[in-house]
């Protein structure tokens, strides 16, 4: 049913239930999408409150008579786009919870700084991105594998994962297209221990970054803030 909601611009729920504070508009909520809740807020604006669930952002009022789905905030006097904001928050991890014994690591220069991304092995946006990062350094970029595109897909991880040198591997087929030809018969679940991961994350597209202070970035974005990123972070 959430699903089906988030593919709207507004939906309209109408209720008579009277909702007094976050609990009740959570459990209402609930009722409403089918889905768990993962947090309430009041959001400052229109006397509404920001729901998060899903991966999304929800508005509704103090009776939950209307919800608004897919719809962006934006504060008036300074133009900024509230909810985005409010998502970056919302769907930010800490760093050090990531399973980086799962990932392949890649060390350039004195690697202080850190990035974490989830990727692909088919996807066209990947590849750019890994050509793009070739450029960062004093950089350790931890890249976990996560197929998702087609079955080719977790093929070519497993290769990957199995092969003897991983970011060599990794390289070769993001930047040069060099098929890996790795057996796939090694320990590999940590890929599928990565999908599992990822769901939880609601990761549903890749490239999806995360940076040192777990903020998280979907989609490929320009090398310029991928460096401005990586240099605010402390």
């Amino acid at each position: 049913m959430l699903k089906k909601m988030l593919s709207l611009t507004l939906a309209m729920a109408f209720s008579s239930v009277a909702v007094a504070d976050e609990a009740d508009v959570k459990k209402a909520m609930e009722a409403k999408l089918g889905a768990k809740v993962e947090s309430v807020n009041k959001s400052g604006y229109l006397g509404l409150y920001e729901v998060y669930a899903d991966g999304a952002i929800f508005y509704t009022d103090d009776k939950v008579s209307a919800i608004m789905v897919g719809g962006q905030m934006i504060d008036a006097k300074t133009m900024k786009n509230v909810t985005d904001e409010r998502m970056k928050k919302l769907t930010a991890i800490r760093f050090g919870d990531l399973p980086l014994d799962r990932a392949i690591k890649q060390v350039r220069g004195d690697g202080k700084r850190v990035l974490a991304t989830f990727e692909d092995p088919n996807c066209g946006y990947c590849k750019r991105l890994a050509k793009e990062m070739l450029k960062l350094d004093n950089v350790t970029v931890y890249v976990f594998l996560y197929p998702i595109l087609s079955e080719d897909s977790v093929r070519k991880s497993k290769q990957i994962w199995c092969s003897p040198d991983r970011a060599k591997a990794w390289s070769e087929w993001m930047v040069d297209g060099k098929v890996p030809a790795g057996r796939e018969d090694c320990d590999t679940t940590a890929i599928t221990k990565n999908q599992e991961f990822g769901r939880k994350l609601n990761i549903s597209g890749t490239p999806t970054m995360f940076f040192g202070d777990g903020e998280r970035v979907p989609g490929a974005i320009p090398l310029a803030r991928i460096e401005q990123k990586l240099n605010q972070v402390k």
